[in-house]
């Protein structure tokens, strides 16, 4: 049984017009979207800036209101109450986010930040409390004297592992994680992504592991979602996606993968305006007339591509 199944999931934002600020259409941030995450699995939510990806991890936590579709959970319909505070699920699913500092409160101690969640679904004694912490920061490679630190006193790297000790200080079954580490260096990334991993060994995690970064979600992904223009364009496990891409999104996506290798600077150049100048020829076969894109075909039991019927 899947841990998470998200069933035609809908996020619509109002466009307001006039003196009275009445709503005059709607902007079609997630328009129907279907998925599901096995326990323990990692499954990576790619696209560019605007495609919905962000929106779609806030829609699964209750950061967003939802206008249609369905989430289940450990099999029950958890859609009805997806927002509300100390329920299973609010327990169960909990988030990593692309900028850690602006959601560590500079006010609190690090022992308050990662404390805090626990304070809300369980009852412990100051001591307990502050041996969970302890654990929680040597779990991330932190010391334990950093629990009496305020988050201003750390590197980039070092406050998005305490952003990863408070996600996992009620041992959540699947952890959304929304560009975990797109601002930070490319050596502190490899630390941060190492730790995320060694952590789902040890807890049995499920990680939607949201990006831009189709390099970043190679290290870390088993399966993909391609996402543009609020859908999917391409799904399938990871050795589909890189070895047999079949959207031109999909392609032209991978293909901006930078290649650390200076002697083939040229071909990859040559490739990326080949494959671009094929974006723009092939975009009514993979597009509808609104620019809009196709249901998902399936094309075997791994990959399922976005094309007409």
């Amino acid at each position: 049984m899947p841990l998470l199944e998200v069933k035609n999931l809908q996020v619509h934002f109002p466009i307001r017009g006039g003196i009275l600020g009445r709503t005059v259409g709607h902007t079609k941030a997630v328009d129907g979207i279907s998925f599901q995450i096995e326990p323990g699995q990692t499954v990576g939510l790619v696209g560019e800036s605007g495609s919905g990806k962000s929106t779609t991890g806030k829609a699964i936590l209750g950061l967003v209101r939802l206008c249609g579709g369905r989430i289940l959970f450990d099999g029950e319909d958890i859609t009805g109450y997806i927002g509300r505070n100390r329920s299973p699920y609010r327990r169960g699913v909990q988030m990593i986010f692309q900028d850690v500092y602006s959601s560590l409160n500079p006010r609190k101690r690090v022992l308050d930040v990662i404390a805090e969640p626990i304070r809300n679904f369980e009852r412990m004694t100051k001591a307990e409390e502050l041996r969970r912490v302890h654990e929680l920061l040597e779990v991330v490679g932190l010391s334990a004297d950093s629990a009496l630190k305020y988050p201003h006193e750390f590197s980039g790297g070092q406050r998005q592992r305490i952003g990863v000790a408070r996600a996992i200080a009620l041992r959540p079954k699947l952890i959304v994680a929304d560009e975990p580490v797109s601002a930070l260096d490319l050596s502190v990334q490899a630390q941060v992504l190492n730790y995320m991993k060694d952590i789902q060994r040890e807890l049995g995690l499920a990680y939607l592991f949201i990006s831009h970064d189709l390099g970043v979600v190679r290290h870390m992904c088993e399966r993909l979602l391609i996402m543009h223009r609020a859908r999917f364009v391409e799904t399938g496990t990871r050795e589909e996606i890189y070895n047999n891409p079949m959207h031109i999104y999909t392609r032209r996506l991978i293909a901006a993968i930078p290649d650390m290798n200076p002697a083939a600077r040229e071909a990859n150049e040559a490739r990326r305006k080949s494959l671009e100048r094929e974006y723009n020829d092939q975009f009514s076969k993979f597009y509808d007339a609104d620019g809009s894109v196709y249901d998902l075909a399936r094309i075997n039991d791994d990959h399922s591509v976005a094309i007409p019927g």
